[in-house]
């Protein structure tokens, strides 16, 4: 356990949960830091085959730390530690499930939408209000809402700050459930279960196939799935789970 991040491991499933209640998780340096740091001790675990990324019942994350933001100077900003931590989650390998209940806006509708999936209370709000401080989103909030949005809404989005429920986050495609208040972590622990049990070496394929649809042409990201699906076709693996279909039995997956 640390100040602001405390973690476990279920299973197959690692729980990150925020901890800095009296800020509302606002995203520190310091808190940054101990999401990456622990995400990237967690990424090469065998064990852990899925990480849910989890905030309180009331926030996910509000965002940066606005009072410490407001008297950062250009050169501190042009150096900051945000920066390398958007980076340092672009890396990972295990799929990220975001548990989000409350408001996750700004930085924190930012570090929701790095994750690979979202679980959504019906008490939640996302939102880049960035443009209501006379700043614009800077870890990825542009991007990531034009690629899963399309540019118009991206747009509307972005230039007025609005901020979006639980209920239209989901008609727009940012969020793949919805869960009743209170039952939103035991939603989002049962996706990464589910995730959990595929096999995992294909998981991390699968993910970086994916992702690669957001970053490459469509004939590089084809040539990119196929070697991919050759890399999984030489796994022990992919051979349990089709003799497992063939016998008509479980499969027993062991990453390898």
């Amino acid at each position: 356990m640390t100040a602001y991040v405390n973690v476990t491991i279920d299973g197959h499933v690692g729980l990150l949960r925020l901890n800095r209640p009296e800020a509302r998780n606002a995203l520190s340096p310091e808190v940054m830091e101990e999401i990456a740091a622990e995400l990237e001790r967690l990424d090469p675990l065998e064990e852990v085959r899925c990480i849910v990324l989890a905030g309180s019942e009331e926030v996910f994350a509000a965002g940066a730390d606005i009072k410490a933001m407001s008297e950062r100077t250009f050169a501190e900003s042009h150096y900051h530690p945000a920066a390398a931590f958007w980076r340092r989650l672009a890396g990972l390998r295990t799929p990220l499930v975001a548990a989000v209940s409350g408001w996750a806006l700004g930085g924190g509708c930012e570090l929701a939408l790095a994750c690979d999936l979202i679980v959504a209370s019906e008490t939640a709000e996302f939102g880049q209000p960035e443009i209501t401080l006379g700043i614009i989103p800077g870890g990825g909030g542009t991007q990531r809402l034009a690629r899963v949005l399309g540019k118009q809404r991206a747009m509307e989005l972005v230039l007025t700050g609005r901020r979006i429920d639980a209920a239209e986050a989901e008609r727009l495609g940012i969020v793949n459930k919805v869960a009743p208040r209170g039952g939103w972590l035991d939603v989002a622990l049962e996706l990464a279960g589910v995730v959990a049990q595929r096999p995992p070496l294909a998981v991390r394929f699968a993910k970086q196939a994916v992702l690669a649809a957001d970053e490459t042409p469509l004939a590089a990201g084809l040539e990119n799935e196929r070697r991919l699906f050759e890399l999984a076709m030489a796994t022990e693996d992919r051979v349990e789970g089709m003799t497992a279909f063939v016998e008509k039995r479980p499969p027993e997956f062991r990453g390898r």
